[in-house]
């Protein structure tokens, strides 16, 4: 089995919830801090986002949480950024709608797990061909992380993204523990989260609140 076929595999059979780092957003603490938390938690997946960073802090950050995430048997992610990605042997990197492409990423680096996010349901449809590992839907919920606001698409739109593709999903955007119930009866499997987690009183207490639901 390949490294690419470990690592989905592993994704596919372990993520569940999908906590996503914003220290700016951390009520004070650091991303290792948030990183500890939630790994002490037993979340199987982390990804790291810092849009403020420059190259080589953000690479420093990478490191270090690819220490931690490679003790504790959980996959790392790395927003955006592929060179930093690759440099710190993470085993993914998520793209945006507005990030390299996702096809060419795939041909330069077909070992990592690549996640694309998805406004339009024509995105999820071609996510498999653009070489994407899994995809993300939303924003479903109005959410403060994103620089620009978009589109809110509901939980209705889990079931209608969802049916153009056989790839794994996750679902992002303004995302609270109260909308479980829903999410898991629409069929969702990893919620990705923020604020809810780094603006929690007690980091770890709460993912692994988050971690019996699912």
């Amino acid at each position: 089995m390949s490294t690419y076929q470990q690592r989905l595999q592993k994704f596919i059979e372990e993520a569940t919830l999908y906590p996503v780092s914003c220290e700016k957003l951390a009520m004070g603490r650091s991303d290792r801090q948030w990183l500890e938390a939630v790994l002490a938690a037993g979340v199987k997946i982390v990804q790291l986002r810092d849009k403020e960073a420059d190259g080589r802090t953000l690479l420093g950050k990478a490191r270090m949480f690819r220490e931690l995430t490679r003790a504790a048997g959980a996959l790392l992610i790395v927003n955006d950024r592929l060179d930093v990605a690759l440099l710190s042997e993470a085993d993914g990197v998520h793209l945006g709608n507005d990030d390299l492409p996702c096809e060419e990423v795939r041909r330069y680096a077909p070992e990592l797990l690549i996640g694309v996010s998805c406004n339009r349901e024509e995105e999820a449809a071609s996510a498999e061909a653009r070489g994407a590992s899994y995809y993300n839907i939303g924003p479903l919920f109005p959410t403060g992380t994103k620089e620009e606001p978009r589109e809110v698409l509901g939980i209705d739109a889990i079931a209608r993204f969802s049916r153009h593709s056989p790839l794994p999903f996750t679902v992002m955007g303004g995302i609270k523990k109260h909308h479980l119930p829903d999410l898991l009866a629409a069929g969702v499997k990893r919620p990705a989260v923020v604020t809810a987690l780094t603006q929690a009183a007690d980091i770890s207490a709460e993912a692994k609140e988050w971690l019996s639901y699912l």
